[in-house]
């Protein structure tokens, strides 16, 4: 049974305006990122020809970890679970989907030209997303429902425009990244949870996780990847 096979074929009709409701259901609201990420993802997906079933025979790389990447986990199935999904933490609009099968790759980048243009285009969108979520300002509910509106109209507008006004757009053929390995678990001896044994540390010959062991860890959040010490 294919899951996703709804989600496929609002691919090969380029329905972008229901592929961009299915990615409300996963990201929680509609804006004008999370279309620029349909928009990319639909676009690479049919230019390559692509289905894929979460078994890493699809590879998406994105760029940046706004709203954008979500668009683009709901199009092509790469998700954080899954291991199709790498992250390149180097703040760009920009995606590459990759087919493992005939080691094609596309990368479409958002233009900084385009992304300008848009202020002159939605002013009262852009002033309310800056009160609203760059200030975080406490606003009524009214203007938050002015703001949310505006939003899912831009995002629905931005999907009509041309992929190649939109975005700078690159094809290449490269070896894919290796796929993601599987290991085994262990027990912590301290608090007797399980972890992953690459994840583990020794001490006495007894396995600990990392934040028993008090060791370094990698973590994302909106600030980007860091590393820290305590959980």
């Amino acid at each position: 049974m294919n899951y996703r096979e709804h989600i496929n074929k609002l691919i090969r009709q380029k329905d972008l305006e229901q592929l961009l409701y299915k990615s409300a259901e996963f990201h929680g609201h509609i804006c004008s990122f999370s279309a620029y990420g349909v928009k990319a993802a639909c676009y690479a997906m049919n230019q390559l020809n692509l289905e894929h079933e979460g078994m890493e025979e699809v590879l998406a790389i994105v760029e940046t970890n706004n709203c954008f990447s979500d668009g683009v986990q709901l199009v092509t199935g790469c998700t954080f679970g899954n291991n199709a999904l790498i992250f390149y933490d180097l703040g760009k609009t920009a995606v590459t989907v990759a087919s493992r099968a005939n080691k094609q790759w596309i990368r479409l980048v958002l233009k900084a030209s385009f992304w300008k243009s848009r202020a002159e285009i939605y002013p009262r969108l852009f002033e309310l997303y800056e009160n609203i979520v760059t200030k975080r300002k406490n606003v009524g509910p009214q203007v938050k429902k002015e703001f949310r509106q505006l939003g899912q109209n831009m995002a629905s507008s931005e999907l009509k425009v041309p992929e190649p006004e939109m975005f700078v757009i690159t094809k290449g053929k490269a070896e894919p990244p290796r796929f993601a390995p599987i290991h085994k678990s262990v027990i912590c001896s301290q608090c007797g949870e399980s972890v992953m044994e690459t994840r583990a540390r020794l001490k006495e010959g007894q396995p600990y996780c990392l934040a028993c062991a008090a060791d370094r860890f990698f973590y994302m959040d909106g600030y980007g990847i860091g590393c820290r010490e305590q959980v």
